[in-house]
């Protein structure tokens, strides 16, 4: 059984860091908090803790991080097997948090692996009425699109989207929706270099989808490779990673590592339409870099209900307050890929083959996307 570890975060002195690069090593064991900013120790509150609630020999625990009443749905990484025959499995971590594990009633918890015929090479995830959405990168035979699993018990589900206007999708990464119904998802082409998809025949870009009308369009364009995709609370930014720098074991340091911000211009109605802002469907504007991750690549990304970034970096989740400044960072030792927010200051950490807990201060810190 997991047990809650409360972590005193290190502090570091920025004007000394300026000039002397150890200065940002962070914790000896390489998991921990390390905080930037007094803003930082605000979130993190008196007693955080860090713990690793689960292991796997397998790189189970990569992506999606869907939180849904106390579990977690976990999609995994194809890893070395690629081509035709990559595989990605779908696992539910039962009693992850609040249920028992690493914060609860002491029962051990599980992951759970799940059915996934309709969904395949499954990647990142949302909440979505009363199930998830998954983005299905597809495979040489089958397609890449969205896929709303219905049924969270029997895994069943449909596809709510597999093509733009008759052309196939790259490999869909991830996906948030909009309080007006839209999903908005980044579709690079990981698929087609890893060898489990056809040759792309589309750019790399990001999409917004009404489900309602069928309508399809591009938001976003102008990306090596888009990836993680938050809104902020209140809607009016959208933050989008772009994890060009990496691909595989390949590394160009000259690609981004960066995660950009827009605008979202939200449509207006009547006389209203002729000023400023056009009628008809939201659109991204003042495209500008919001940070660069210093270790690995930004990978997934969300904020918090007081507007904090987060993201899963090389070095684990790092955050920076609205404005960008780097406020501190939750380490995990090999980085973090995707995460999640649960009840009350939680967070749910992908590592790869390790699943972590993190506990903030729940008075204070909410994930923005559910707000609990």
């Amino acid at each position: 059984m997991a047990k809650r570890q409360q972590t005193a975060p290190d502090v570091i002195d920025r004007v000394k860091a300026a000039i002397d690069s150890e200065s940002h090593a962070g914790p000896q064991t390489g998991n921990g908090f390390v905080a930037y900013s007094p803003g930082f120790l605000d979130i993190l509150g008196s007693k955080p803790s860090l713990v690793r609630v689960l292991e796997s020999e397998r790189n189970i625990f990569h992506e999606a991080a869907v939180y849904v009443s106390g579990d977690v749905y976990v999609t995994g990484n194809a890893g070395d097997v690629v081509g035709a025959s990559a595989n990605v499995e779908v696992h539910r971590i039962v009693r992850a948090g609040e249920k028992g594990g690493a914060g609860g009633d002491g029962a051990a918890a599980q992951a759970v692996e799940v059915p996934k015929a309709v969904l395949p090479m499954a990647n990142g995830g949302v909440n979505y009425e009363d199930g998830i959405i998954f983005c299905a990168q597809g495979s040489q035979d089958r397609p890449a699109g969205l896929v709303h699993i219905t049924n969270l018990t029997s895994f069943e589900g449909r596809y709510l989207l597999d093509n733009f206007y008759g052309r196939p999708f790259n490999s869909p990464n991830d996906v948030v929706v909009g309080r007006d119904g839209s999903i908005w998802f980044t579709d690079p082409t990981y698929g087609n270099a890893q060898g489990f998809r056809p040759a792309p025949q589309l750019p790399n870009q990001v999409y917004r989808f009404e489900p309602w009308s069928g309508d399809v369009s591009v938001a976003a364009d102008g990306f090596v490779r888009p990836n993680g995709i938050s809104f902020s609370p209140d809607q009016k930014t959208v933050y989008i990673t772009d994890t060009g720098q990496i691909l595989g074991e390949e590394r160009d340091a000259t690609n981004p590592s960066t995660i950009y911000a827009f605008d979202v211009d939200t449509p207006v109605s009547g006389a209203a339409a002729a000023g400023p802002k056009r009628a008809g469907r939201p659109f991204l504007t003042n495209r500008r870099v919001f940070a660069y991750a210093s270790q690995g690549v930004p990978d997934g990304v969300k904020c918090d209900t007081a507007g904090n970034v987060y993201s899963g970096c090389g070095d684990g989740v790092v955050v920076w307050d609205p404005r960008g400044t780097l406020l501190g960072k939750i380490a995990v030792k090999g980085g973090v890929a995707n995460f999640c927010f649960g009840r009350a200051g939680e967070m749910f950490l992908l590592n790869e083959k390790g699943f972590w807990r993190a506990q903030l201060d729940g008075s204070k810190v909410k994930g923005a996307l559910l707000g609990i």
